[in-house]
């Protein structure tokens, strides 16, 4: 048995058109009903007084990528294979250098001394030698008790740390990570 094709009459293509056009804009619209958010829908967010706040200081990445360049360039001068890290005062590494030769350990090295320099806002070698009253703060993770870190301050307050590792003794380290600080100059 054949079927013949229906021709429908204009008027219920008329018809049956604006009902499909009416149901899409009924779902378009519903749709776009249904995500828009009232305001009591969306929690408000917390206004706290400004003395729960605070306020801190960081060296752009500029700054930290020049501080590394002058400790490697410190280093490279006096023939020494060095890593160099600084980071920032969570102790979140802004740049690492790794000089051409320097030691497999050097790299993680130089960022626990920058870590640990930021962390009591002193020169590693100094903290070297607290060691001996309190010889526990060496467990503390992600430090290491060795020269080679050094501070970088702002207002007296601790906002970055420069490790140096890799020269033969912590002296060297230290010196170089010192020039990194000092290539800040006056704007730490």
């Amino acid at each position: 048995m054949q079927h013949k094709a229906r021709k429908f009459s204009t008027r219920a293509r008329i018809v049956t058109s604006a009902a499909a056009v009416a149901v899409v804009g009924a779902g378009v619209f519903g749709t776009v009903s249904a995500s828009a958010a009232t305001p009591a829908a969306t929690p408000a967010a917390a206004s706290v007084p400004a003395r729960a706040t605070t306020t801190s200081t960081h060296l752009t990445v500029q700054a930290a990528t020049q501080a590394a360049q002058a400790a490697l360039q410190a280093a490279q001068k006096e023939g020494q294979r060095v890593s160099v890290a600084v980071v920032d005062r969570n102790g979140n590494t802004i740049v690492t250098l790794r000089g051409d030769g320097a030691g497999p350990q050097s790299y993680e090295s130089a960022a626990k001394k920058a870590y640990t320099a930021v962390s009591w806002n002193a020169p590693t070698s100094e903290l070297t030698k607290r060691l001996e009253s309190a010889p526990t703060l060496k467990d503390i993770p992600g430090t290491l008790f060795l020269a080679g870190g050094a501070p970088v301050d702002y207002n007296n307050a601790p906002i970055a740390g420069v490790g140096v590792a890799g020269a033969p003794s912590g002296d060297l380290d230290e010196k170089f990570a010192q020039a990194g600080v000092a290539a800040l100059g006056n704007g730490r």
